[in-house]
């Protein structure tokens, strides 16, 4: 699967209603971190293909979904499992840090 983009409107139905582990980058353009992070997540989501979903939300031009998850700093990383928050995660991460938070609520998928 491709990483989508997800927005105020439609947060809610792609993240919190998805039946998949969803791993939500939440950034913006002016932050070198989320550029450094960004092919990072592209080589997660080619080797776990269709077991989760990477959805980004620009907090930017998204704030009230920004200010309802309570995103001080970017990037921040959720991991949403059935509508609730399993994990989370601040800063630039190396990939096998990231692969560390997601294998574990494969399992139950």
């Amino acid at each position: 699967m491709a990483i989508i983009q997800v927005n105020d409107s439609n947060f809610d139905e792609k993240v919190l209603q998805s039946d998949k582990l969803v791993v939500v980058d939440f950034w913006a353009e002016w932050c070198a971190p989320c550029r450094l992070i960004a092919p990072i997540l592209e080589e997660i989501d080619k080797e776990l293909n269709d077991q989760i979903l990477i959805a980004k939300l620009n907090v930017d031009e998204n704030p009230v979904t920004a200010a309802k998850h309570q995103i001080m700093g970017i990037p921040t990383m959720k991991f949403f499992k059935g509508g609730k928050t399993v994990n989370v995660t601040v800063g630039l991460q190396p990939k096998n840090q990231l692969l560390s938070m997601i294998k574990p609520h494969l399992q139950n998928a």
